[in-house]
């Protein structure tokens, strides 16, 4: 079985990786600031959902193929990308064609319970930004064969060390849910609403086109 030190190893390389900011990083923030707890809570499952399936998948050496492909990694990277620009620009499009009135609707809105639907809606939406990026594949097929000893089943070490990875996510996650939920206030008025859409959606769109101009 894998180590203490292997263990501790691998959690100081997937929490330093994790405290960096990113694409989940922004769709986290942005869903839970205004006042969707539970779809952010959503999105942050559906992002552990995408990495465990990563995990095991390495595990089973599934993603040597990926890596391997040129053709495979070139699709799963461009299907990404569209789909992280057209999440972004649709965020961007809403806040160019919004009213002031709609526009105070919303952000009202935005602070009302969830409905019964938000939590799915932000789990789908998190394990798709999640298995359509390729970089995650890459790291994890690079990252995880390291640390898994020889003679060691690989489906139940992988799967033990992606579980170390989701533990530490899930747990900075709640910490940037806890710190969006403080600027919720701040955030009823339209303008800093706009603002907020305004700055995720780029940063969203602009993940999807460095994702589709990277090598």
């Amino acid at each position: 079985m894998i180590t203490a030190s292997a263990l501790g190893s691998f959690a100081l390389i997937v929490g330093l990786l994790t405290l960096i900011p990113g694409l989940d990083t922004a769709l986290i923030l942005r869903t839970a600031a205004l006042g969707h707890r539970r779809r952010a809570w959503g999105v942050v499952l559906g992002i552990q959902t995408g990495t465990l399936v990563w995990g095991v998948l390495s595990s089973l050496g599934i993603t040597a193929v990926l890596t391997a492909s040129h053709l495979a990694y070139a699709v799963l990277r461009w299907a990404g990308a569209a789909y992280l620009v057209w999440m972004g620009s649709r965020i961007l499009a809403s806040t160019l064609r919004r009213r002031a009135r709609a526009d105070l609707a919303r952000a009202d809105a935005a602070h009302e319970p969830d409905t019964v639907g938000s939590f799915g809606s932000g789990w789908r939406r998190g394990t798709l930004t999640n298995l359509l990026n390729p970089k995650v594949g890459a790291f994890y097929m690079a990252v995880l064969p390291q640390f898994i000893p020889a003679g060691a089943p690989h489906l139940t070490t992988g799967t033990l060390l992606a579980g170390v990875h989701i533990l530490l996510a899930s747990l900075w996650s709640g910490v940037l849910i806890a710190f969006a939920r403080v600027l919720r206030g701040s955030l009823r008025r339209p303008s800093a609403r706009r603002i907020l859409d305004r700055i995720s959606g780029t940063v969203i769109a602009g993940f999807g086109v460095h994702l589709a101009l990277g090598d």
